[in-house]
């Protein structure tokens, strides 16, 4: 047996840790000692769209350790696309019945997927190394389980794998995940780390994998992989409590060239493993009932980054400690916002949504402030804690601006975390959809500027404001990017020149409005000219001819062959004119005067909500599903979230309120199906939040809130500045979906706006509640 004593393990308890690591931190007791994670269900959403996963994970931890139950291939035999994929974005589906291992990276709600590094799983019996099926069609190393067996609550997660009467529980800190395998008698007891499993997988996406054998219990690494991320490197050191008797390897790729490595016979306890794709094992004796722990640090930087991230967060075998501790982290997230509710199943929702809003962004540093750079370069962290997973195009409409009434230290590191991400980018660009030191190009936009207009508006963080406007600019004046250049020459993105040309102009007109809301906060006069400018080129789509936001073309002229119902192909990205059409947040009411005034809007409005839309409209978006739509409206993808709100600047909050209050009892639940769509990294569940609580910031940027229709009887919001918003919602009751009157400490709101200052000056906001609408 090889057990070469690890020189750098021992270095790794000296080495300084960065004091913003929160693991680091006392861990401060809710004062109420209310235990919030009781009203958290992680199963919900697991089923069919949602795509989040119920494993064990840190508040906005590096880890998120988490069973996988199938292994899909992004593509067919015959190279086609496999849609069955899409279904398997965080790994997870609860219809299954089999677990195929724990894998230590996950995404949250995405509707598209990467990750799914290191999976790890226990056997017993004679080793198999294929996940599914062996080459001669026997049973592979999966395990069936029972949903009846399981059990997940934040940070810990536990199940029976039946297979071999093994009990698996799961634990995490920020950086590392803790296994606890309950194992039977077994002289044939296995510990399988798979190294080509991947979530989104084909047969290129691994680049390089890399083990040692460093000693009889720990074992470092690396993956390469190119997927969604191009060049995604994740090192690993994990740890066994017990020290295994033999191990080995499975490459899985052709060896066309191994130099003298074939001197060797690698396969078997070998300590270097080396490949593109490689399956390891680790052989265990094991007594009835007894216990073997794996603990498994992961690093953007190096496995000696990885090492000193596993001393520093658990430098003991102690499971249960790393249970308790990581469940007070999440009831100190949770208990930032107390509630009463009608009842326990609203409760079970909106602290389920909170957690899902606390899922991503992800920490991406080590201990020692050190992270890898977009510039593949390993970086220092000065002033800040650097994040990763920013799916902006989703987030920027709810969930950073929840993070600035709960999470304002976190978003003002994420914000100096996209700033870094600009100063690393050889576009000179902020992020567009960034996860793993790699932009991914997803969606359409540059929408970091909206999170940083709006925390610039609600004066959150102490950024750089001039160096954010910079940053800003640049990023609005990269021409190759996505027909920007257009945007620019033409003032819109012509339809004959750029795909989903509609929504590009509107949203990059909301971006600009965002920019010159920056340069009015600094007093650069000249660019937010130029930028309230160029917010006004949504103008320059609208047919008055017709009452539709319309592709238009680079002659001038608007496309001919246009369907303002079909969601493919007419200009518009994951939606069509009647609803993406509806954007323009930056100025509703001028939007409301274009398209025929109050009345005429709120009829287009009511026709949105009650129409049907056929099946050919959106058979071609995996992104929307029945599910997640009422009428034409569709609530389970972002591009509307915004659209129940526009009532209130027609004259008719009372049918925001009606929309509001049936959206949240129609498209959310406390059940696995209780997500209508992808929660997408939390933005789904944030706008349940803030919902929940009466208002909702359909405008990004400013410094205002529409109001709706609370769902909660009372909800204590305790601010960063030590104060305490109450929210009462008088005769709460599940017919009193109206709302009579609205007041903050005692003075009325006449407006349908709250503003964010009155919210931090704590306080009460009450709602008198009633079964009539009050126009």
């Amino acid at each position: 047996m090889h057990k070469k004593i690890v020189f750098i393990l021992l270095l790794g308890i000296v080495f300084n840790c960065k004091n913003e690591t929160t693991s680091n931190k006392e861990i401060t007791i809710n004062s109420s000692k209310t235990d919030y994670t009781q009203f958290v269900n992680p199963f919900i959403g697991t089923s069919k769209m949602g795509h989040v996963f119920p494993g064990a994970t840190a508040p906005f931890g590096m880890v998120q350790l988490s069973p996988q139950t199938n292994f899909e291939v992004m593509h067919n035999e015959d190279g086609s696309y496999n849609t069955e994929t899409y279904e398997y974005c965080a790994g997870y589906q609860y219809r299954d019945s089999t677990i195929i291992g724990f894998a230590h990276t996950n995404f949250s709600g995405t509707g598209h997927s990467d990750l799914g590094d290191f999976l790890v799983m226990p056997s017993t019996g004679d080793l198999v190394l294929d996940p599914l099926e062996t080459k001669e069609g026997n049973k592979g190393f999966y395990s069936s389980f029972s949903h009846d067996n399981e059990e997940a609550s934040p940070g810990y997660y536990k199940v029976d794998l039946d297979s071999y009467n093994i009990k698996a529980e799961l634990t995490a800190s920020e950086r590392v995940g803790f296994h606890q395998y309950t194992f039977p008698k077994s002289d044939d007891a296995h510990i399988i780390l798979d190294l080509v499993y991947n979530v989104y997988h084909h047969d290129n996406k691994n680049v390089w994998t890399f083990i040692r054998v460093e000693n009889d219990s720990l074992i470092t690494g690396y993956r390469q992989t190119k997927g969604w991320a191009r060049t995604k490197k994740v090192f690993f050191a994990m740890q066994f409590s017990k020290p295994f008797k033999s191990y080995g390897h499975k490459k899985y790729d052709e060896i066309k060239y191994d130099g003298f490595y074939r001197r060797f016979k690698q396969d078997e306890n070998f300590p270097e493993m080396a490949g593109k794709d490689i399956r390891a094992y680790f052989n265990f004796d094991t007594e009835e009932g007894e216990k073997i722990n794996v603990k498994f640090a992961l690093s953007p930087v190096s496995t000696a980054g990885a090492l000193k991230n596993l001393e520093a967060e658990i430098p003991h075998w102690d499971f249960n400690k790393i249970k308790e501790e990581t469940k007070e982290k999440w009831n100190q997230e949770l208990s930032k916002i107390e509630i009463e509710t009608l009842t326990e199943a609203d409760k079970t929702t909106f602290y389920t949504a909170m957690y899902h809003t606390n899922l991503s962004p992800i920490l991406y540093e080590d201990v020692d402030g050190q992270y890898r750079g977009l510039d593949q370069n390993i970086h220092q962290s000065e002033g800040f804690t650097n994040y990763t997973i920013f799916s902006l195009w989703d987030t920027y409409r709810a969930l950073h601006p929840l993070f600035n009434l709960t999470q304002p230290e976190r978003n003002n590191d994420m914000i100096k975390s996209m700033l870094a991400h600009h100063d690393e980018s050889v576009h000179n660009m902020l992020p567009i959809w960034s996860h793993y030191a790699n932009e991914n190009w997803c969606m359409i936009g540059y929408h970091a500027t909206s999170v940083i207009a709006d925390a610039m508006a609600k004066n959150v963080g102490d950024f750089d404001h001039e160096r954010a406007l910079q940053a800003s600019v640049n990023t609005a004046n990269v021409r190759y990017f996505d027909g920007l250049g257009d945007y620019i020459d033409y003032k819109y993105v012509p339809d004959d020149l750029s795909h989903s040309s509609v929504s590009k102009t509107l949203e990059y007109a909301y971006n600009d409005w965002c920019i010159a809301q920056m340069a009015k906060q600094v007093g650069n006069s000249s660019t937010e000219e130029e930028f309230m400018q160029r917010s006004e080129y949504y103008n320059n789509v609208y047919d008055p001819k017709i009452g539709y936001m319309r592709p238009k073309l680079s002659d001038g002229t608007f496309r001919k062959n246009f369907d303002p119902m079909d969601t493919h192909g007419q200009g518009f990205i994951e939606g069509n004119a009647w609803n993406y059409g509806l954007y323009v947040p930056q100025n509703i009411d001028k939007m409301v005067d274009m398209m025929g005034g109050k009345e005429r809007f709120t009829q287009h409005l009511d026709s949105l909500f009650t129409m049907d839309i056929d099946e050919k409209y959106i058979e071609k978006h995996e992104d929307i599903t029945r599910d997640g739509i009422i009428g034409n409206y569709v609530h389970g993808n972002e591009p509307g979230h915004h659209i129940p709100y526009l009532y209130n600047w027609t004259g008719h909050p009372e049918k925001t309120q009606a929309r509001v209050r049936m959206i949240m009892d129609t498209m959310y639940g406390p059940t696995v199906e209780g997500l209508c769509g992808n929660d997408d990294a939390g933005q789904m569940s944030a706008w349940y939040v803030f919902s929940s609580l009466g208002f909702y910031p359909v405008t990004p940027g400013s410094a205002d809130y529409a109001l709706g229709s609370p769902l909660v009887k009372e909800a204590k919001i305790h601010l960063d500045n030590g104060k305490t918003l109450t929210v009462k919602a008088n005769n709460q009751s599940k017919d009193n979906i109206y709302v009579q009157s609205v007041s903050i400490n005692g003075k009325t709101l006449e407006n349908n706006l709250l503003s964010h200052q009155d919210i931090m000056n704590g306080g009460e906001l009450v709602f008198e509640m009633s079964n009539q609408s009050n126009k």
